[in-house]
């Protein structure tokens, strides 16, 4: 397939772009650059993609023609930073997504694989949450997921088959490192501090999902047969990968010999959910995770010594998403929309 990857600067695309071409994809990129600056390690031997350098509320038909299939990532990429500016987050995550959803239709694009979230489950009993479950974000970027889900949902027809992901909270090491979710975190105290010291009870529960287990199910549902993916809404992980955050902590302290591991009494973030995933691996062709946490925080390891990672690298801001673009606002290089100057 002819595939145009959004976010391909990011965190996933900097797996998804080089991984689809090794798998006989003819892949394009599309990225606004925020996080251009973050590099944490150079894979020489990959082959990255060709990109288009702008923002994906500025995308028109031009730059759509050709494509087979569009896999859309390129959205601001976790909680806080959705929150900062809750107004900036819904006309980018969910207007902007739509629209990019309306012009591949419009465009003949027959594949759209969009990279929802887990997060929009919310909070939770013990019970595992599946597609069917009631949703209940708890955040504007959980609510932006939820709506692309129902808007591009409705534009499905013959003529135009999306997809919906909904990741578990991802982890593992990548190029354009992100050191702002759970176990990434977490390995980062362990390697530059040797202490892990948690203010909460780490009671709650995530799902988790290696980065290169997200580019799989991305792989698997561009390459299924249409009638399996049309219009579908598929959890990304393995039910065995639900974890409470202080097991993360623990199985990280474990992997990271010497480090400290210590919880407190608060109760903390109150977003907890466990996800079931027995649909995707029933139903999707060729997926199923190679990863579980011991073997992430290990790899996270083996790159840290890689790099000699010093405390500034794991401080530094193009590696927390919220450090980044508030630096771009305050050095007035984008603006408050942000849109570059």
């Amino acid at each position: 397939m002819k595939v145009l990857v959004t976010g391909t600067d990011g965190y996933i695309g900097s797996i998804l772009g080089p991984y689809l071409i090794e798998n006989g994809h003819d892949v394009t990129g599309l990225d606004t650059g925020f996080y251009r600056s973050g590099w944490l390690y150079n894979d020489r031997e990959k082959t990255y993609p060709t990109y288009i350098n702008k923002d994906l509320r500025d995308i028109d038909l031009d730059d759509l023609k050709g494509f087979d299939a569009v896999v859309h990532m390129a959205e601001l990429s976790n909680d806080p930073l959705g929150e900062v500016n809750p107004e900036i987050t819904y006309k980018i995550n969910h207007k902007g997504s739509v629209k990019i959803a309306n012009l591949c239709k419009e465009a003949g694009i027959e594949r759209f694989v969009y990279t929802s979230s887990c997060s929009v489950y919310g909070v939770g009993n013990d019970e595992y949450k599946t597609e069917e479950s009631e949703l209940n974000p708890q955040t504007a970027y959980a609510e932006c997921k939820v709506l692309v889900e129902q808007d591009v949902s409705k534009l499905a027809g013959e003529s135009f088959s999306p997809t919906f992901l909904r990741n578990a909270t991802a982890y593992g090491a990548s190029p354009r490192m992100r050191f702002d979710i759970v176990l990434n975190n977490l390995s980062g105290l362990a390697w530059t501090t040797g202490m892990i010291k948690m203010i909460s009870d780490g009671m709650p529960w995530r799902p988790l999902v290696h980065v290169h287990d997200i580019c799989k199910a991305i792989r698997c549902s561009l390459e299924a047969p249409r009638d399996i993916i049309h219009n579908q809404v598929l959890n990304v992980g393995d039910t065995k990968e639900n974890y409470r955050v202080r097991e993360i902590a623990e199985i990280v302290g474990n992997v990271f010999t010497g480090c400290e591991v210590t919880f407190g009494d608060s109760g903390g973030d109150n977003r907890s959910y466990r996800v079931s995933f027995d649909k995707i691996k029933e139903t999707l062709p060729g997926f199923s995770c190679d990863f579980d946490a011991e073997r992430g925080a290990r790899e996270l390891y083996d790159i840290f010594q890689r790099v000699d990672m010093k405390p500034e690298i794991f401080n530094d801001r193009p590696y927390t998403r919220l450090k980044q673009l508030k630096f771009l606002m305050s050095t007035n290089q984008v603006n408050n929309e942000l849109f570059w100057k």
